[in-house]
């Protein structure tokens, strides 16, 4: 754990909408953790640092609670729709060397054949890997790959210690033609098309 995801959380013991408001407004984000099969602390972080540290899928934080020490991975925050606030945030007891159910993001890297595109089918993938080592992301190299390919989750190369928890069947990613490009090759297979059958008349009119 770096010096950076070490978060202050005060305890909280008033609730409500209007408190969460004045806590929003002194800069805090109202949090909740439970997991573990223990009750569900609520507690008050820092709304700047968190912030910063949530942009980061499957964050994980070390809490300091009245001194002692607690791992949280971040598995909900809820946002105002409108001004995109943090409103809450829901945080789940980890240890160290536990594996935990995250969806990690999914991320296309390279570029397909020539003319083709590579479709994103899944933005994400469920998996299971250790609390302190969650990767970023997972990455999808479609460098070269030509018109049919399909990634499923089984073909996708996870990081080291990481396992699959979806499907394996589902696809990830798809390599096609896009439909403006197919349409446009139809349109002059046929104007080619016409051309030969008038030039095929005009023969036979001589």
């Amino acid at each position: 754990m770096s010096e950076d995801t070490k978060v202050t959380a005060e305890l909280r013991t008033s609730f409500g909408k209007g408190f969460a408001r004045r806590l929003r407004a002194a800069g805090q984000i109202p949090a909740v953790l439970y997991g573990h099969g223990t009750e569900p602390v609520h507690v008050a972080l820092p709304g700047h640092q968190v912030s910063l540290l949530i942009r980061r899928a499957n964050a994980l934080l070390e809490l300091d609670i009245e001194g002692k020490s607690q791992l949280a991975l971040v598995k909900d925050v809820q946002k105002d729709p409108v001004h995109q606030i943090v409103e809450h945030i829901d945080l789940l007891v980890v240890k160290k060397g536990e594996k935990v159910a995250v969806e990690l993001p999914v991320v296309i890297v390279g570029e397909p054949f020539a003319g083709t595109i590579a479709n994103l089918d899944t933005a994400s993938l469920s998996v299971e890997a250790e609390a302190t080592h969650i990767p970023e992301n997972v990455e999808i190299d479609v460098e070269g790959l030509e018109d049919g390919v399909r990634i499923t989750a089984a073909d996708v190369k996870l990081p080291k210690g990481v396992t699959l928890a979806a499907d394996p069947e589902t696809l990830v990613v798809a390599i096609s033609v896009p439909v403006d490009t197919l349409a446009e090759e139809e349109a002059i297979a046929e104007a080619d098309e016409a051309v030969a059958e008038e030039q095929s008349e005009e023969a036979a009119a001589e």
